[in-house]
């Protein structure tokens, strides 16, 4: 399958690939470069941005919410979030993602997302609602 994420800018700038999407689950991966990575500080290698933890769930859980729209809707949004960080991801390792919803109404649906790294360490947890535009 071509990557369904390059059809929105931003997450393709983050380097972001959809690998599965259904209705009931959506997976990806990122790669951990130097330009999504906090500067490390002098102690040790430096690690995934925050930011780009939550990004990526983002976008893994609106693909979901996409995929789950009822029909005549013309799209979602991401109207909440929020994100337990569990450990770093170092520079240069994959972190992968797998969002499932927790529920699908026709006004919202709620997503969790883990994101992990190759040997299933949780790197976060992120609970995210998409409303129904």
């Amino acid at each position: 399958m071509s990557n369904p994420a390059d059809i929105v800018p931003f997450a393709k700038t983050m380097g972001i690939k959809i690998t599965e999407m259904t209705m009931e689950k959506v997976r990806g991966e990122m790669l951990v470069r130097p330009e999504i990575c906090t500067a490390g500080n002098g102690r040790g290698t430096p690690s995934i941005h925050g930011g780009a933890v939550m990004t990526f769930a983002d976008v893994l859980g609106a693909f979901g919410g996409f995929a789950n729209l009822p029909e005549g809707s013309s799209g979602t949004t991401t109207s909440e979030s929020k994100t337990n960080f569990l450990t770093a991801a170092p520079e240069g390792q994959m972190v992968y993602g797998e969002s499932v919803p927790l529920k699908v109404g026709r006004r919202q649906s709620v997503w969790q997302t883990r994101i992990s790294l190759e040997d299933e360490t949780l790197v976060a947890v992120v609970t995210q609602t998409q409303i129904v535009l």
